[in-house]
């Protein structure tokens, strides 16, 4: 019996020690993952209530000490304006402790006209030099030396002096690009006083300040908009610095109204349809009287659609191998020049037809046959799955498929029997043709010169700016390619101030700046709407092949 007793004991026991190894570990997991979760809660609770832009990493880029214990970190929080850079269980003192950058002063009382250096303590940049020996700064494996986050300055160390602490900044490299926090904390008390004379109100009353708005699509190019948001508010006043995924252009552009007329500056970051949707926004600013307060618009081409940009010489696309303070200089150098903005309005045939034109502004060009057909494919299966159409290299495959699919089946020929095209009233004979392109500006299919073609014979120049439209004919996709790769010319219809084109029959694809659908019998009549005004970068243009341009 006493055998029995202690067998049924050490099989308890058994019982019981499997019981523990299986649930010690469980519990273990839980308690883990319920602190874990618990402290994720406490970190979106301190970044959504704190006035730093903080964001979390898991790996910083470059060697990082926390700026509250001095310990080398690899992951933890940093503050997008103002460059902090703390480990995970400091966040909460960093929060407290270090203010971020002000993007307007605080009542100091009267209208002051300067501020003083904002020092921040270590993870300065790379191949960065002290201000006061001119030597490098950053270069010991420690949290050491100063940084200013509004005029990028840094100082060692020992080379901080009280006088430095208190010295007014300059705001540095980019001083004219800068809006200033006592600016905005003096227009705006001038505003509660009901006076609107800002000319003597410094940097307003400065000569050379061209105050630059930063508009970035962040759903253009890979997140690259992300990135430079960030950058643009290191370098910046946060407030300059709008995500047209959370802000209308139209409410953005309303910045302008306080800032000095005609010298404000807009750089939008993003695709050719991000530049149309900021240029419409201008364009209400008109309608709203706010004409004396327009701004001058730079490209930054994100995206896949950038044949805009690469004619006002920004390029066909940026994939981060400027750096940012390059762009704020090709900003500042930039020339104005104007840009013809066209009413494309389009008039369903019938009677009875009681639906109302559709109408669009075209900046770019308008397009009926193969290129369209392309566009309309594409966006199809851009739709369909949005996922897989976020690589350049893909759209090419893409664009590439659908382009000899349309040569091996001919979709869109005999377009010559089907429409009639008008050129400022007259009448064109059409060859035999699949496509028909009504171009604004020079570059055409991401990087191509079509009206120019081969190069190899005369024509007249095509420009943007001359209220005129140039008019070419494609024999096909196969001929549209050729042209691409300089092997073939365009067919020549014409240039002209008005373009009318009938559609008789049958249904046709069209576009409009890449924006492609499918029409049955119409009328499209093209007309000079107004003018943008633009900002022209005299770098390199670039014959990109990307075909993908042909949509945002």
């Amino acid at each position: 019996g006493s055998g029995d007793a202690s067998r049924a004991v050490a099989d308890w026991r058994l019982a019981v020690w499997t019981l523990c190894s299986v649930l010690l570990p469980v519990l273990i997991t839980a308690w883990c993952s319920f602190q874990r979760s618990r402290r994720q809660l406490l970190i979106r609770d301190i970044f959504r209530k704190s006035k730093h832009d903080w964001h979390y990493t898991d790996l910083f880029g470059q060697p990082s000490y926390c700026c509250v214990c001095a310990q080398h970190i690899l992951r933890g929080a940093f503050c997008g304006c103002c460059g902090l850079r703390v480990s995970e269980r400091c966040l909460k003192k960093a929060d407290h402790r270090f203010l971020c950058k002000e993007i307007m002063m605080r009542g100091t009382g009267g209208a002051p006209s300067s501020m003083p250096h904002h020092w921040i303590r270590g993870n300065v940049p790379l191949c960065s030099c002290c201000m006061v020996c001119k030597q490098q700064c950053g270069t010991q494996p420690k949290l050491c030396d100063y940084r200013c986050v509004w005029c990028q300055y840094t100082v060692h160390d020992e080379c901080m002096v009280d006088c430095l602490r208190t010295e007014n900044c300059t705001f540095g490299e980019f001083k004219d690009l800068i809006i200033p926090p006592y600016y905005l904390s003096t227009i705006n008390q001038m505003r509660k006083e009901k006076r609107t004379s800002y000319e003597k109100v410094v940097p307003y009353c400065r000569k050379h300040w061209m105050p630059v708005i930063v508009l970035a699509n962040t759903r253009s190019g890979n997140n690259m908009g992300e990135t430079l948001l960030g950058e643009f508010k290191m370098l910046l006043n946060p407030v300059q610095v709008f995500d047209l995924s959370k802000i209308a252009p139209a409410k953005a552009l309303q910045l302008c109204t306080l800032l000095p007329c005609s010298a404000v500056r807009v750089l939008v970051c993003g695709g050719d349809g991000t530049v149309g949707w900021v240029l419409d926004a201008i364009d209400e600013m008109k309608i709203k009287g706010q004409e004396r307060y327009i701004p001058q618009v730079a490209v930054l081409p994100l995206g896949t659609g950038n044949d805009l940009s690469n004619t006002l010489g920004w390029g066909a696309g940026y994939a981060g191998e400027v750096p940012v303070e390059q762009i704020l200089r090709n900003v500042m150098e930039a020339d104005g020049i104007k840009l013809d903005r066209w009413k494309v309005q389009v008039t369903n045939k019938g009677y009875y037809n009681l639906r109302k034109p559709k109408v669009f502004t075209m900046n770019n060009y308008f397009s009926i046959g193969p290129d369209a057909l392309m566009a309309l494919n594409f966006h199809a299966h851009r739709e369909k799955t949005p996922s897989l159409f976020s690589s350049r290299i893909i759209n090419k495959a893409v664009y590439f498929f659908y382009g000899t699919k349309d040569c091996l089946v001919q979709e869109c020929k005999d377009l010559n029997k089907k429409v009639e095209l008008e050129l400022d009233g007259e009448r064109i004979e059409l060859p035999n043709l699949e496509g028909i392109i009504v171009l604004n500006i020079g570059y055409w299919g991401g990087g191509c010169r079509l009206w120019e073609g081969m190069g190899d014979e005369p024509y007249p120049l095509a420009r943007h700016d001359d209220g005129l439209l140039e008019v070419v004919g494609v024999h096909g996709s196969f001929h549209c390619a050729q042209i691409q790769v300089k092997l073939a010319n365009p067919v020549r219809l014409g240039q002209a101030h008005t373009v009318r084109l009938i559609l008789k029959s049958s249904k046709m694809p069209m576009q409009v700046d890449g924006e492609p659908w499918a029409q049955g019998p119409c009328t499209v009549t093209i007309t000079h709407k107004t003018h943008a005004l633009m900002l022209y970068h005299s770098g390199e243009q670039t014959d990109d092949d990307d075909a993908s341009s042909l949509s945002e």
